[in-house]
């Protein structure tokens, strides 16, 4: 691939002429690829498939969350997460309540076991999440996050 090429502007260009190292959905794809590959031995060890990796961080983070938030937050289906939280819940590393407020919304906590697995796959993470940014200055990070938070206010359905 030849990484010199402007970064295309046109909306109309297409893929082919733009290039795979210039589209961006392509290459976020690519690095969350390789992350979510990172983790993935202690994953397992763990006994953890990548929607419950995801829904346990997301959990730890935002405990008590809506099951439906979840799904937006783990970037899971509704449908795979809902098989993801059964075995997390069969494992005791999660409970779920009913909401307070709608008493046909469900909120998933997780337990102090789930804390405890989640601890143990953070470092994993973390690191995961360094190697990313490696020989790449704050300043940068700091636009990095500040352009894909962009990029998602462009995008997103939901509020959040």
């Amino acid at each position: 691939m030849n990484e010199n090429k402007a970064v295309p502007t046109a909306a109309s260009q297409r893929l082919a002429e733009m290039g795979l190292e210039n589209f961006a959905p392509y290459l976020m794809n690519r690095i969350m690829g390789r992350y979510n590959a990172a983790v993935q031995s202690e994953m397992a060890e763990l006994g953890l498939t990548t929607p419950q990796m995801r829904s346990l961080s997301v959990l730890s983070a935002i405990d008590g969350i809506l099951i439906r938030e979840l799904a937006v937050y783990a970037v899971v289906q509704q449908s795979t997460l809902s098989r993801a939280l059964d075995a997390l819940a069969r494992d005791g590393l999660i409970r779920r309540e009913t909401d307070e407020v709608d008493s046909r919304a469900t909120r998933v906590f997780l337990t102090d076991a789930g804390r405890e697995t989640y601890e143990r796959l953070w470092p994993h993470m973390s690191d995961a999440y360094a190697a990313m940014f490696r020989g790449i200055d704050d300043e940068q990070k700091k636009a990095f996050i500040a352009t894909l938070k962009t990029i998602m206010r462009n995008i997103r359905k939901h509020d959040f």
